[in-house]
């Protein structure tokens, strides 16, 4: 985080207050922590049996926004955690979410720097292993990004792809916005209506394309129902309906993006 030019400025950890650590101040509370820095953004890493009352300490210590990268959170408990968040109006990414970046100006994530390169691509995805692999592809074609925000693969999230699109839509640095999705639930189906309203392409991948009915991925939420309304191939329907250009393979979305870019500075 601090190679990545974020402004870190303090940690949390019971019993290590006073100590250091890269030379950051590491403090017993996060009431304490505010008082003595300006922190407005904490990134959890407690356990997730533990995972609920850090969050609530920040949330009523005035916190303002937090990613949780914490994953296999108690269900109740996240339903919870994004009850009182949005009772106090924090913006929280996760849980199991792998954070948010955006290069050379900050990095509250886990995701490596060296795979990171500055451009005009705005990413938002639940999965961070497979954005991974979508940054591979866009380096690959000699494109960058501006902020990529991962939502977290639990049951329960606090953020949605609806909450993200619109910071996308306005943002300056974002010329068009890549959204990598996943079979089960209904995120995706609720992106649709509004990329319908969008002026900045969206370009789509959604990962599960063969898996069998009433599959579990990976994910906390990656479960299709059987009949198959929230499958990879009806998410994709109703995607390109609204106006996304959706790639049926992973690997092809970098080129997708490369392609609309070519041909629109031809033009």
């Amino acid at each position: 985080m601090i190679e990545d030019s974020t402004n870190l400025v303090c940690g949390v950890t019971p019993g290590k207050g006073g100590e250091k650590l890269f030379d950051i101040p590491i403090f017993d509370s996060v009431k304490e922590a505010l008082q003595r820095t300006k922190a407005n953004t904490c990134l959890s890493v407690v356990p997730a049996p533990y995972l609920k009352d850090a969050v609530l300490e920040a949330l009523y210590s005035g916190i303002e926004q937090i990613v949780i990268y914490t994953e296999n959170v108690p269900l109740h408990d996240e339903m919870e955690i994004v009850y009182y968040a949005r009772l106090k109006g924090v913006r929280i990414l996760g849980p199991a979410s792998a954070g948010v970046v955006s290069p050379d100006k900050a990095n509250v994530s886990d995701l490596n720097s060296k795979y990171l390169k500055k451009g005009n691509i705005g990413i938002v995805s639940k999965s961070g292993t497979i954005t991974y692999e979508v940054l591979d592809g866009l380096n690959k074609v000699g494109l960058g990004v501006s902020t990529l925000v991962c939502l977290g693969g639990d049951r329960v999230i606090a953020t949605t792809y609806t909450d993200i699109l619109p910071l996308f839509e306005q943002d300056l640095d974002t010329k068009a916005v890549i959204m990598i999705g996943e079979i089960g639930g209904t995120a995706e189906l609720e992106a649709a209506s509004y990329i319908e309203k969008m002026n900045k392409p969206v370009f789509v991948y959604i990962a599960g394309q063969f898996a069998s009915p009433g599959k579990r991925m990976g994910h906390a939420g990656a479960i299709v129902n059987r009949d198959g309304s929230d499958s990879a191939k009806a998410k994709t329907e109703i995607l390109k309906k609204a106006g996304a250009l959706v790639a049926c393979k992973l690997n092809d979305i970098s080129i997708l993006v490369a392609e609309h870019f070519l041909d629109k500075n031809k033009n």
